[in-house]
């Protein structure tokens, strides 16, 4: 659903499974945990910043973050304001892209990418006492940190795990090398043939004080149906960006957009580090071309957090993040969402 010409919005919406929590403000990419018994959503604050639009993702000029809470999936979602603005990091330049949040040793912490002085993105960790901010962020980026989309999970044994990387824009292709390669034309240029495995996303286990990597980051493979790595030219199932993490009966399941194809897909293993067996889509494509979501439980019940653009008419780079439950199977596969009903 990247093409949004010629639609019928106030169609569409009223076959949305859900609608914009906020619509004050554009919000996207919501990062969703339950804290204190409540609701926090961390997501990234969406504005014209008047840039032209790329395949590098120049025109999503995000500034700043925003915290939203709600007392429960069905209630009103509170924009509880500024939790952490570029102008507050020392090493940040532009671009404050999709972030996470966690809770561990009394602190919560915000992770966020952005780019650095250099044009190059990097993650950043800032901390705050209250879940709602404002966060203080550390005055480097994380150590050996690249790339997009933080997602940080505290497994049931207090051991924390980063997952992150995004295609393209997020400039994962630009670090095949172990170096950052600078002259690129095409955010294309750089991916591996369509017969050969994809790019992954990236894992690693953070120090006790969740500051920074306590290793270097290792590759989150996918395996198919034969226990082979999914291939660069598989678009329908392929990494592309914004990982997240959850655990569910025991099993740890990884889901992530494909990005060109627009779907939200999942694979799941024994083994926070993986490899992951892939299983399928949690989402079909939404209208917008970004798909970027988290998965939350709430007193018992499980929920897909995630964004479109029909609020902005299709206007890709102004998006609004919404909720819907979604359920397990006997055999522990996520039913397939539709985020709009056919009649």
């Amino acid at each position: 659903m990247a093409e949004n010409t010629e639609m019928n919005f106030e169609e569409l919406n009223e076959k949305a499974i859900s609608q914009p929590l906020v619509k004050h403000i554009y919000t996207a990419d919501p990062s969703a945990h339950a804290f204190e018994g409540k609701i926090y959503i961390y997501p990234s604050h969406d504005i014209d910043a008047g840039l032209p639009e790329d395949d590098w993702g120049g025109h999503f000029g995000m500034e700043d973050y925003h915290v939203i809470s709600m007392d429960s999936p069905n209630g009103k979602a509170k924009d509880l304001g500024v939790a952490l603005h570029v102008e507050d990091v020392p090493w940040a330049d532009r671009q404050m892209w999709a972030p996470d949040a966690a809770y561990k040793n009394g602190n919560y912490y915000l992770y966020f990418p952005a780019k650095d002085k250099d044009g190059i993105f990097r993650i950043g960790v800032a901390t705050s006492k209250n879940p709602a901010g404002p966060f203080a962020p550390q005055p480097e980026a994380i150590k050996e940190s690249f790339s997009i989309d933080p997602a940080v999970f505290v497994d049931d044994d207090g051991k924390a795990y980063m997952y992150f990387g995004g295609i393209w824009g997020g400039q994962l292709q630009r670090w095949q090398t172990g170096k950052f390669i600078h002259d690129v034309k095409a955010p294309t240029d750089l991916e591996p043939a369509d017969d050969q495995p994809a790019l992954c996303a990236k894992v690693a286990l953070m120090t006790d004080d969740m500051l920074e990597f306590a290793e270097k980051p290792k590759d989150v493979v996918i395996l198919d149906e034969n226990g082979k790595s999914l291939l660069a030219g598989d678009h329908d199932r392929r990494f592309f960006e914004a990982s997240w993490m959850h655990k569910y009966k025991g099993t740890y399941y990884f889901s992530y957009s494909t990005g060109n194809t627009h779907f939200i897909c999942y694979a799941t293993s024994d083994n926070p580090y993986g490899p992951f067996n892939y299983r399928g889509k949690i989402l079909t494509p939404v209208i917008g071309w970004t798909t970027h979501h988290s998965i939350c439980e709430f007193k018992g019940k499980w929920y897909l957090f995630y964004h479109d653009s029909i609020l902005s008419k299709g206007v890709t780079h102004l998006r609004s993040i919404k909720v819907a439950e979604i359920t397990y199977n006997p055999d522990g596969s996520i039913a397939t969402l539709d985020p709009y009903r056919k009649n």
